[in-house]
């Protein structure tokens, strides 16, 4: 593709990146949030209300990722980043707003489809949009604003979160601070929604509207495409799609971010240590990804991908030895954010690029939604396996599980991921398509 706007581009990918940054900022507040808001709806004592509030937005995803394909092979892949814009901001206002425990879990709800809506759609439409030689690099772009969504989150948590062993500070973070930790999404969901009106619609989108029947219905459409989508013919590309999905969770890296505190008080850190150890993942996770922008191009998806699962297998078999035998301090900081930026670099972002291009145009949108909802599935099952791997292997066990998964993966990516850099989606999809 010559000759293009590339200012109108970056435009156009920035704004539905904000998708991303929304997603990293609404997916980790409500780390920071939780042991106020747990004393506010007097939850302290009930593991299950406890549990309850922190998976509302995890099953949001799960629902939100299952309907955007099909919904934006209906309507449109504009239509929907602005849905997920306003599901953002209502829920932003909502959470913060409730005074009712059950309503705070339907406006975490609802936050959590417009995290499942985006993570679909947002590096689908940068993809469809972007030429072949920087469709890599674009869509990377949307990885960096999820991660630049967490930092920003922690930032704010931090900020908000006053000293709480000052009475007063306490009493003020139970009845306010949660909630300004929850309205601070609110402006730039707000943006995110203003913007969406000045970008284009997808080009795919538009010349595979031009060639749909005018009397199909929704669900018709939404059973073709299942139906379609589950043909031989696919086999091949939809598992790879299911494997890499899935495995971008169960390498084990988020539950770095998610269990940050069992992690690093395990490995010796009081509370302070803990929360300085959490800014420096933070910002290894900024860094690496910036570096993927330009590795992505540069070193291909398929390098990187090998280099992911090979490079975490080796640093948790590593790390789960030094929980074995009890090693403490800066050795676990400095494995913890190796792991952190290996996955920053190719994993993280490599995932949804990939994602995003192997899928023949008349399916993208079904089967990005459906390898979305298999990410969301990869995700609840690790957040909620860990305590328990933990509590029955040890930290030594359940990394070591970590590294035999990865070891797994490593094989089959070997195995069966192409290379996609600098190819068309319509030379991707000849390639990649089975006629058998």
């Amino acid at each position: 593709m010559q000759g293009f706007n590339k200012g109108f581009l970056y435009f156009i990918c920035a704004v539905s990146a904000m998708g991303g940054l929304l997603f990293g900022y609404d997916w980790v507040v409500i780390g920071g949030a939780k042991p106020f808001y747990e004393l506010y709806f007097g939850i302290g004592d009930s593991p299950l209300m406890q549990g309850v509030a922190m998976t509302t937005a995890l099953i949001g995803c799960l629902v939100g990722a299952m309907v955007a394909g099909a919904a934006a092979d209906r309507y449109g892949r504009k239509p929907l980043l602005m849905l997920s814009a306003v599901l953002f901001t209502v829920s932003a206002i909502g959470t913060g707003l409730f005074n009712d425990f059950t309503l705070f879990n339907i406006a975490r709800f609802v936050g959590g489809v417009g995290i499942g809506v985006a993570s679909a759609l947002a590096p689908m439409y940068i993809a469809e949009v972007s030429p072949a030689e920087i469709r890599g690099r674009m869509v990377s772009l949307n990885q960096m604003t999820i991660v630049l969504g967490i930092l920003a989150a922690q930032i704010v948590n931090m900020l908000l979160a006053r000293d709480t062993a000052i009475a007063e500070n306490m009493a003020w973070n139970v009845e306010w601070g949660w909630r300004w930790m929850f309205w601070a999404e609110t402006l730039p969901a707000a943006l995110f929604l203003l913007l969406s009106f000045f970008i284009p619609e997808s080009p795919v989108y538009m010349r595979l509207k031009a060639g749909l029947s005018s009397n199909s219905g929704t669900s018709g459409e939404i059973k073709a495409g299942l139906k379609e989508l589950f043909q031989n013919k696919y086999g091949r590309i939809l598992l790879l799609g299911l494997v890499i999905a899935v495995f971008q969770q169960w390498c084990g890296t988020n539950v770095i971010f998610n269990y940050a505190q069992e992690i690093f008080v395990g490995a010796g850190f009081d509370v302070d240590g803990m929360f300085i150890n959490i800014v420096i993942t933070g910002i290894a996770n900024v860094i690496f990804t910036f570096v993927a922008l330009y590795t992505i191009e540069k070193w291909g998806r398929r390098s990187l991908m090998l280099l992911g699962a090979g490079g975490l297998g080796l640093i948790y078999l590593i790390l789960g030895t030094c929980y074995f035998f009890e090693v403490k301090g800066v050795m676990m900081v400095v494995l913890v954010v190796a792991a952190i930026s290996v996955y920053a670099m190719t994993l993280a972002p490599v995932t949804w690029t990939l994602l995003a291009e192997i899928f023949p145009n008349r399916i993208r949108g079904i089967a990005m939604a459906t390898c979305t909802f298999a990410l969301w599935v990869g995700c609840c099952t690790l957040t909620f396996s860990f305590p328990s791997m933990n509590a029955a292997l040890g930290s030594s066990g359940t990394f070591w599980i970590y590294s035999a998964i990865c070891l797994c993966a490593f094989i089959f990516l070997w195995n069966r991921c192409p290379e996609t850099k600098g190819k068309s989606l319509e030379e991707l999809e000849k390639e990649l398509v089975s006629d058998k």
